[in-house]
C-alpha cells in the first residue's frame, strides 16, 4: 500500500508559515479551546534513567507541554542546554512561552518545530553537539487529546483529524476515503493489533465518517451487532485501538520512530543515555529490538533489561500513565 501521509516538514521551517486551506484555518482557530494543563508522565523515572548532571546537553524529541523539559532543565543547571522539538504549531509556542516565563533563557533552551525523524540535521543546524541525554515521549499530549477540534479523541465532538501538525498532511477522515476496506484492515492490524480490524474497516469505509463521535458510535454499533457477547470493556478497547491506528497512519509515526532509532547512536555522546516512553505494543517492540540490536553490535554499553512502568499512585491519578512503558539505553 502506498504511503498514507506526507513526510514531516523540514526542520528549518518557521512556526507560523503557510495559511493552508479553510479546513486548516479552522483547526488553527480552535486554539482558544486548547486545554491549558499537561501532566507529564513518569517524570521521576525518566530523570533516574537519564542520570542528568549540571552542564549536560539534552534533547527532548517530543517537547509537548514542556513538562519533561522543565524538569530536565532544572537538573542540568548551571551550564546545561536543552533542544526541544515538536511538530505541533499550536502547542509548541505556548509551551515555549511558559518555560521562558519560568526563567529559562535562550542560552538554556532552544526549540524547533520539527520531526525527530530528522534529529541529526536539526541538532547540527541548532549548533548542538552529541547529547548527554535524549528523551522521546511517544504519546499524545493532554492538550491534543482534550481539544475536540484536533480530533484525537472521541471525548468531545470534533472533526476526525488527528494531525500533529494541522498545517500539513491528510486528516484521518480524508485518509479513510482514500483506502480500500482491505487496506484499512491491514492498517488497523499493523498499527494497533486490532482483532476486529476487518469488521471495523468495513463499516468505516462504507460510511466515510467525518467526526470523532460518528466514528465512535459507528464502531460501537457495528461491534455490538456482530458480536453481542463482546464485553463493553473490549468494545471500548477496539475503539481506542482504531483511533490509535488512524493517528499513527495520519502522522507516519512508525517511519519517524524507525528513523529516530537508527540515528540515535550518532546523536549521543559517549556514555550518553536515551529514554523512550511508548504507549502501545508496536512502538515498544521497535524500541526493544533497536536497543537489543545496538547492544549486540557494541553500540550501547547497557540497555534496560525490563520495561519500566508507572507507579500505582501515578497510574491512579492519571489514567494515561497506565499504558506507558519506559526503556533506556546507554551509548558506549
Amino acid at each position: 500500500m502506498p504511503p498514507l501521509s506526507p513526510r514531516p516538514p523540514a526542520p528549518n521551517r518557521g512556526q507560523h508559515e503557510g495559511r493552508g486551506s479553510s479546513r486548516t484555518r479552522g483547526a488553527l482557530s480552535a486554539v482558544d479551546t486548547i486545554a491549558p494543563v499537561h501532566i507529564p508522565i513518569m517524570v521521576g523515572e525518566v530523570l533516574e534513567c537519564l542520570r542528568l548532571a549540571p552542564g549536560h546537553v539534552v534533547v527532548d524529541c517530543t517537547f509537548g507541554g514542556g513538562g519533561h523539559a522543565e524538569a530536565m532543565l532544572h537538573r542540568v543547571r548551571p551550564g546545561g542546554r536543552l533542544l526541544g522539538l515538536d511538530l505541533d504549531p499550536l502547542e509548541l509556542p505556548l509551551a515555549d512561552a511558559r518555560l521562558r516565563s519560568a526563567g529559562f533563557g535562550a542560552s538554556e533552551l532552544v526549540t524547533r518545530r520539527a520531526s525527530f525523524a530528522e534529529l541529526p540535521a536539526i541538532m547540527t543546524a541548532a549548533g548542538f553537539p552529541p547529547a548527554n541525554a535524549v528523551l522521546a515521549d511517544l504519546g499524545t499530549s493532554s492538550m491534543q487529546n482534550d481539544t475536540p477540534a484536533r480530533g484525537f479523541s472521541y471525548k468531545g465532538v470534533g472533526p476526525l483529524d488527528m494531525r500533529m501538525n494541522p498545517l500539513e498532511g491528510t486528516p484521518a477522515a480524508e485518509l479513510i476515503t482514500k483506502v480500500t476496506a482491505e487496506e484499512l484492515t491491514a492498517l488497523l492490524k499493523a498499527n494497533a493489533d486490532e482483532p476486529h480490524a476487518a469488521l471495523i474497516a468495513g463499516v468505516l469505509c462504507q460510511h466515510r465518517v467525518q467526526t470523532t463521535h460518528a466514528a465512535e458510535r459507528l464502531i460501537r454499533a457495528a461491534l455490538k451487532a456482530a458480536l453481542p457477547a463482546l464485553p463493553r470493556a473490549e468494545v471500548k478497547m477496539s475503539i481506542r485501538r482504531t483511533f490509535q491506528a488512524l493517528r499513527i497512519a495520519v502522522n507516519d509515526e512508525f517511519r519517524a520512530l524507525d528513523a529516530l532509532l537508527a540515528s540515535l547512536p550518532g546523536c549521543l555522546a559517549p556514555g550518553g543515555r536515551v529514554a523512550i516512553l511508548t504507549f502501545h505494543s508496536g512502538e515498544d517492540r521497535r524500541v526493544k529490538k533497536a536497543f537489543a540490536a545496538g547492544r549486540r553490535a557494541g553500540v550501547y554499553a547497557a540497555v534496560s533489561d525490563t520495561v519500566i512502568r508507572s507507579a500505582k499512585a501515578e497510574t491512579f491519578a492519571n489514567r494515561r500513565a497506565s499504558a506507558a512503558k519506559l526503556r533506556w539505553a546507554e551509548r558506549r
